[in-house]
């Protein structure tokens, strides 16, 4: 079929319904607009709530000790089960399907002073892997804790970036000194903002880190308050918690099955729950926004049910002089996509300036840091592409079955 002679008598269709396929496009076009917005919406939000999820730290294990519930070994239930710096290397050795383990000191309500400023914060002793393990990424000028300050037991601290503007202001941090506790701590960088929505003692921005050696020697402390690990293959979360309780029970000497005697929280879980969650909102928008696009499917088979209606006697002399069934069929269904196709592109076109124009916007917002800007990605693309072939395929195969259904003597006698 010769696409010229298609787009012709697209063409003279357009002008003889002006109106009727103006308003027919501008629908398919609204439509467009309303699927791929709420999809970008969702997209957005989705991302965003990852974003922020991963603030805490991406496919980690926050693990805390417990008391044992269960009799071992002649041993009584009841038993406090606790971490030490033992434990780390222990695991470390025992599970090499563990990328990182650490431990993590917790001291409240600790006095943190630069200049005449003073504030009571909550320092932790942690280990350099907790730079990857719990993002805290420094600023640039600065660094995290590193094995030698471990080693060395060096008196430096990272700070939180809230912590650091609490404390200097708009002044550079990196280099200089703070009381911690009325201890001498050289700053030795600063956390880079991140949105944090999970959380266990409170927000990272608000904290200290120094080295967990360092601590240990200060304070004098022996147990952890808590230990992180990270599996080498995230998804095996599930069997590595498992193979934690044996390894940890045979140390500690618990059952293997007392889940009172170690409490974990597996974020790598909890984080598949949640993506799992939010790709349901985004089906629940998408199909908001195709009852749109439907709505407007309809218009567009009401448009070419006119136009067959129109257009009756000129089907049944094309078939009187040899066009085929077929021909009939295609050349109408080949109208209603390219209705579909033109109100489509407008539609697509105008959503996706739309939301690049709205990023674009310098907003500074907590609402928008926390559920993100619409998102259009090359996926949102493809499936409203793909719901428009289908809305235009249905509005137009029943009137294109119609014409081809056409008797070409009665047709003739059609006015």
């Amino acid at each position: 079929m010769n696409p010229k002679l298609l787009y012709n008598v697209f063409m003279r269709d357009f002008r003889k319904q002006k109106k009727r396929m103006t308003l027919t496009i501008l629908a398919i076009a609204w439509g467009s607009i309303s699927i791929m917005l709420l999809l970008a919406f969702g997209e957005g939000l989705k991302s965003q709530m990852l974003n922020n999820q991963r603030g805490l730290g991406e496919g980690i294990s926050i693990m805390w000790g417990g008391q044992t519930s269960i009799p071992f070994q002649g041993l009584g239930k009841g038993r406090p089960i606790r971490f030490t710096s033992d434990d780390v290397e222990y695991l470390q050795r025992r599970m090499p399907e563990l990328r990182h383990v650490a431990g993590e000191y917790t001291a409240w309500g600790t006095n943190i002073k630069y200049k005449d400023k003073i504030f009571s914060e909550r320092v932790t002793g942690v280990y350099p892997c907790y730079e990857d393990i719990r993002t805290h990424y420094p600023m640039s000028g600065g660094r995290f804790i590193n094995n030698l300050d471990m080693e060395q037991k060096r008196r430096v601290v990272f700070l939180g970036d809230e912590l650091k503007t609490k404390l200097f202001g708009a002044e550079d941090a990196v280099g200089k000194q703070v009381l911690i506790n009325s201890i001498p701590f050289m700053v030795i960088g600063v956390m880079q903002k991140k949105n944090q929505m999970s959380m266990y003692n409170g927000p990272d921005a608000a904290c200290a880190s120094i080295p967990a050696t360092t601590f240990a020697a200060i304070y004098g402390y022996q147990y952890f308050s808590l230990m992180i690990y990270q599996p080498k293959d995230i998804s095996t979360s599930a069997a590595v918690e498992t193979r934690v309780y044996e390894v940890m029970g045979a140390k500690h000497k618990f059952d293997p099955k007392d889940e009172r005697a170690l409490s974990i929280w597996d974020v790598a879980q909890e984080a598949r729950e949640f993506s799992n969650i939010m790709m349901g909102i985004q089906i629940f928008l998408g199909l908001i926004g195709g009852m749109s696009l439907l709505i407007a499917g309809v218009g567009v088979a009401n448009i070419m049910y006119v136009s067959i209606k129109e257009r009756t006697r000129e089907i049944g002399i094309k078939m009187a002089v040899g066009a085929k069934r077929k021909y009939i069929l295609i050349q109408f269904l080949v109208e209603s996509l390219s209705i579909t196709a033109v109100g489509g592109f407008f539609g697509m076109s105008l959503s996706y300036i739309l939301t690049e124009a709205f990023k674009r916007i310098p907003i500074q917002s907590d609402v928008l840091d926390f559920m993100g800007r619409p998102t259009v990605s090359a996926e949102i693309g493809l499936i409203v592409v793909a719901v428009l072939g289908v809305i235009g395929f249905v509005s137009g195969i029943f009137p294109a079955a119609k014409a081809a259904s056409v008797n070409p003597v009665e047709s003739l006698r059609y006015e």
